[in-house]
């Protein structure tokens, strides 16, 4: 399928960085450098941003050693936007990459980088602008479709699932003067990064008892209950939910508007953790701390999965490889093979399948009856983690 298109190549990242966000940007930058058909690799800073204000820059005279640095540095190197494309824009944008002889494009973000750079590509072709536009996915949500997960959603899951631990132990050790924590993680709209809390249980008393996501709205009374037959159990009681988890009448906490609204349509609440702990401190009398990790769970260096690392890094080359044959409007999936060994391959789907769509979790994966997950999402997701979980010593039983 090689057209034997030649021309520059144009990188971007957008929305919510991860872990190994910059382990796709070096794949795509290192693969770039090995095709003859592409010239120079040109990255905008900050997105959409950068590509309007014309600050670019020429990756192509980093070093290799600084490219192995810049690999394993956490946030977006080249900086995030969440800007939406405008039709006004559009002309803008294609006159800037136009300028810089910019024939492939390559975005790397989640569903509405998608919807991006789709919008792009059919401006470019109603422009009669030669254009090849693929799309890097990240995303440490999980939520996007046609891929069996997302890079980024394993080291994010390896970061909640030790933090999950470490808030177990800390909730038991601390006995009647705070046995109570509730953490919440992202997941703006799905509970897949909530639900890898469960990756941490090695034995019933562990840490986490109850995992909340938006698939299953939660019933408050239900929650208490399960929280308070943790605590009389255990002795203390850990429950890991997403931040905008949702009840019969919207997100918990009694707060009806967003806070705020980004350019995608985005609410963002203030999220339901204190509403759960001061529901919980009120009927058991106890202390219960409510926890909130912000962007630390997906800048975490020291929680990067290999295993999500390497399949980052995949993608970025697949991208490359792709566009220099001709591909166009796709996205890098993917495909995990069937088999009791985990081995994941790379594969394509249309931009126009995926671009702001939201992948939620199967019903074969949660346990709403015990605000839980099933071993058929822990069987799906350990993998994803890439070394195992640190195993503590133990005096008390």
């Amino acid at each position: 399928m090689n057209n034997n298109r030649k021309g520059n190549a144009l990188v971007m990242q957008s929305g919510g960085c991860t872990p190994v966000i910059n382990r796709s940007l070096a794949g795509v930058v290192w693969q770039a450098m090995d095709q003859p058909e592409i010239g120079q690799i040109i990255g905008a800073s900050h997105g959409l941003e950068g590509i309007l204000n014309d600050d670019l820059v020429d990756l192509s005279e980093f070093s290799k050693a600084a490219w192995n640095r810049i690999a394993k540095t956490p946030a977006a190197a080249l900086g995030s936007t969440r800007h939406k494309l405008q039709s006004d824009e559009a002309e803008a944008v294609l006159s800037s990459l136009d300028r810089h002889g910019v024939r492939f494009m390559f975005t790397i973000g989640g569903n509405d980088s998608a919807e991006t750079g789709l919008a792009i590509s059919r401006a470019a072709r109603h422009a009669g602008y030669d254009l090849q536009v693929m799309n890097v996915p990240k995303t440490i949500d999980n939520d996007l479709v046609l891929t069996d997960h997302s890079p980024g959603y394993g080291s994010a899951a390896r970061f909640v699932a030790l933090a999950t631990i470490g808030a177990g132990q800390d909730a038991q050790s601390m006995g009647q003067a705070s046995p109570i924590t509730i953490i919440e993680v992202m997941g703006r709209d799905t509970g897949w990064l909530a639900a890898s809390a469960a990756l941490a249980k090695q034995r019933e008393s562990d840490a986490p008892h109850l995992i909340c996501v938006p698939e299953v709205p939660v019933e408050e009374d239900r929650f208490l209950n399960h929280i308070e037959d943790a605590y009389r159990k255990y002795g203390f009681a850990v429950a890991v939910i997403a931040e905008n988890t949702r009840g019969a009448n919207g997100v918990l906490g009694g707060q009806s508007e967003p806070w705020f609204v980004d350019d995608f349509g985005h609410e963002y609440f203030d999220g339901p953790a204190r509403y759960l702990a001061g529901l919980v401190s009120q009927r058991l009398k106890v202390r219960a701390r409510y926890e909130k990790p912000g962007t630390i769970q997906r800048s975490f260096i020291p929680s990067v999965s290999q295993t999500d690392a390497s399949e980052a890094e995949r993608a970025g080359r697949a991208a490359v490889r792709h566009a220099v044959d001709g591909h166009t409007d796709e996205i890098v999936t993917l495909i995990r093979e069937p088999g009791r060994k985990y081995i994941c391959n790379t594969g394509l789907a249309p931009l126009d399948q995926v671009a702001g769509l939201v992948k939620t979790m199967p019903q074969e994966y949660l346990d709403p009856a015990n605000d839980f997950v099933t071993p058929a999402f822990i069987e799906y997701a350990l993998p994803l983690l890439g070394s195992r979980l640190p195993r503590f010593g133990r005096v008390f039983p």
